[in-house]
C-alpha cells in the first residue's frame, strides 16, 4: 500500500501535507492495512443523480470496506465534505484565465493553467491506491466544451496511470460526444482504465464504434440501482379515479445549452409539457412537478407561468411543485405519485426503483435503453421532437396496464441488484484487494471485464 499523506485540508489549491517523524511512521502502519480509494466525478453539484451515484458507492466501501480511507475529487468539494463527511478537492484549479481579453495571452496562460492543473493531480492522486468513476455519464459531452470535464478526466486518469493508482469505471454511462476532440479525449482515458463497466449495452457499443477495444469490458446497470429506497405508506387508490402524475421537468436547452437556439429547444419543450399537464388537469388527475438539480427550478417556474395563463383555477390545488435535494428526497416525492413522465435519466431510475409506472421523454438514448430492459421500450420519445398527442396514448396506454407493468419492473429491479451485487464482488477481487493481496503498485492493468 502507499504511504497516505493527509488530505482534509480545506484550501483545494494547497498541496498535500507532507507527514514527518511519528506522523510519518502512524501514517505507514496505518496505510499498511487500509487501501486509500478516491472518489473522482462532477459531485457537489446539486445533481440529485450525481449525488445519488456517489452515496451508493461510498455506502457501499464504508460496508465492505471498512478500513478504507476515502476522499473525492470533484466539483464542489465543499458540499461533498458536509454531506458526507469524507475529504474531498476540486477536480480542477480556480482560474481567471476567461477573463483575460487579449486572446494571445490567454491561450498560453490556459495552457499554463493546465500544466499546473495536470502536476496538482498527479501530486493528488498517488496518494490512493484506486481512483473509482462510480456511475454517472462521465463519458459524454452534455453541456460540456473539451477543454473542460473531457480534458479534466483524461488528466485525472493520466496522473493515476502515471502514479500507479488503478483506476476504475463503474457502471458509467458513455456517448454521446459530439465533438471530435472530446470524444478523442475521453476514449484516451477510458483507455488508461484497469476495470471498465457500462451502465448499459449502446454506452459499451459507442465507445467501441469510438475506437476503443471494449471486448473484454462488463455491462451492469446504473449503480443507483442499489441505493436504499426510502420506506413510504402504500397509496391509497382514489375512488374517482384521479391520479396524481409525477411530471419531471429539466432545465434543458439541447445538449449543448450553451449553443445558439438553445433558448428555443427549451421553450418548445416547455410548450409542449404544459399543453401535457393541461390535459391532465382537465381530466381530473393531479400533478407533481419533480426536478433533479437545483437549476430546473428555472424550468418549474417557466412552466408554471404558461398554466397560469390557460388553468389558474386548477393551480393552486393541483399541481404540487417541490426541490429536490437528494434521491432520497425524490424517491419521497415519487411514492406519493401513480405514473411519472419525465425527463432526467434519474428521474426516470428512482421511479422504477419506486415501481411506478413511467414514460421517457429523454434527450440521449440511455432513457430508451434503460426502458427497453425494463420491458418498457415503447413508452419513450426524444424530448426535441416529441408529439404530445403520442404522450397522451402513451400515458393512457400504462394507465390501463399499471399492474402489468409493475410486475415488470418489480422483476427486473431484482434481476439488477444480483448484476450490481456480481459487479460488487468483481470491484473487490480485482480493484480493490484486501491488504493482503495487495500486488505491485506498477504492475501492467487489465483490459476490463468479463460481459454481465
Amino acid at each position: 500500500m502507499k504511504t497516505v499523506i493527509d488530505i482534509r485540508s480545506n484550501n483545494s489549491n494547497a498541496p498535500p501535507l507532507t507527514p514527518s517523524g511519528n506522523q510519518r511512521a502512524r501514517n505507514i502502519a496505518w496505510s499498511a492495512k487500509a487501501p486509500t480509494v478516491a472518489l473522482f466525478g462532477n459531485f457537489g453539484s446539486n445533481n440529485s443523480g450525481n449525488e445519488g451515484s456517489l452515496l451508493t458507492m461510498v455506502d457501499f466501501l464504508r460496508r465492505a470496506r471498512p478500513e478504507a480511507r476515502l476522499f473525492c475529487v470533484c466539483a464542489h468539494p465543499s458540499v461533498v465534505r458536509s454531506t458526507l463527511g469524507i475529504p474531498a478537492i476540486s477536480i480542477r484549479r480556480t482560474s481567471r484565465y476567461s477573463e483575460i481579453s487579449n486572446k494571445a495571452v490567454r491561450i498560453p496562460v490556459r495552457l499554463i493553467g493546465k500544466i499546473r492543473d495536470l502536476a496538482r493531480a498527479f501530486r493528488e492522486i498517488r496518494q490512493a491506491d484506486v481512483m473509482i468513476v462510480p456511475g454517472t455519464g462521465i463519458l459524454d459531452d452534455f453541456g460540456d466544451p473539451p477543454q473542460g470535464m473531457p480534458l479534466d478526466v483524461l488528466m485525472w486518469c493520466l496522473a493515476a496511470r502515471i502514479s500507479g493508482t488503478k483506476v476504475a469505471f463503474a457502471s458509467v454511462g458513455a456517448g454521446p460526444i459530439d465533438h471530435p476532440v472530446s470524444r478523442w479525449l475521453l476514449v484516451l482515458a477510458a483507455k488508461l482504465a484497469h476495470y471498465r463497466s457500462y451502465r448499459d449495452t449502446p454506452s459499451r457499443v459507442f465507445m467501441q464504434n469510438a475506437g476503443l477495444n471494449t471486448a473484454n469490458d462488463a455491462v451492469y446497470p446504473d449503480i443507483v440501482f442499489k441505493l436504499a429506497t426510502p420506506a413510504v405508506f402504500a397509496r391509497r387508490t382514489s375512488e374517482t379515479g384521479a391520479l396524481t402524475v409525477g411530471v419531471g421537468v429539466m432545465k434543458y436547452k439541447g445538449w449543448y445549452g450553451f449553443a445558439k437556439g438553445g433558448q428555443a429547444i427549451f421553450d418548445t419543450y416547455l410548450d409542449k409539457l404544459a399543453q401535457f399537464v393541461i390535459y391532465l388537469l382537465e381530466r381530473g388527475h393531479r400533478v407533481k412537478l419533480l426536478t433533479g438539480e437545483t437549476t430546473d427550478m428555472e424550468a418549474v417556474d417557466a412552466l408554471l407561468l404558461r398554466l397560469r395563463s390557460s388553468a389558474a383555477d386548477r393551480l393552486p390545488e393541483r399541481v404540487g411543485t417541490g426541490l429536490s435535494d437528494s434521491l432520497h428526497s425524490l424517491m419521497e416525492q415519487i411514492s406519493e405519485t401513480d405514473i411519472v413522465v419525465a425527463t432526467r435519466f434519474h428521474n426516470i431510475v428512482c421511479a422504477l426503483k419506486m415501481e411506478k409506472p413511467v414514460i421517457s421523454l429523454g434527450y440521449s438514448e440511455k432513457n430508451d435503453a434503460l426502458l427497453a430492459e425494463m420491458g418498457l421500450g415503447e413508452y419513450c420519445q426524444h424530448v426535441n421532437a416529441f408529439d404530445v398527442d403520442l404522450l397522451t396514448a402513451h400515458f393512457e396506454r400504462a394507465v390501463a396496464a399499471n399492474q402489468e407493468i409493475k410486475g415488470l419492473i418489480r422483476a427486473r429491479n431484482l434481476a439488477f441488484s444480483k448484476l450490481l451485487d456480481m459487479q460488487y464482488e468483481r470491484l473487490l477481487s480485482e480493484v480493490l484487494p484486501p491488504a493482503a493481496d495487495v500486488t505491485s503498485r506498477f504492475a501492467e492493468p487489465a483490459a476490463g471485464g468479463r460481459n454481465a
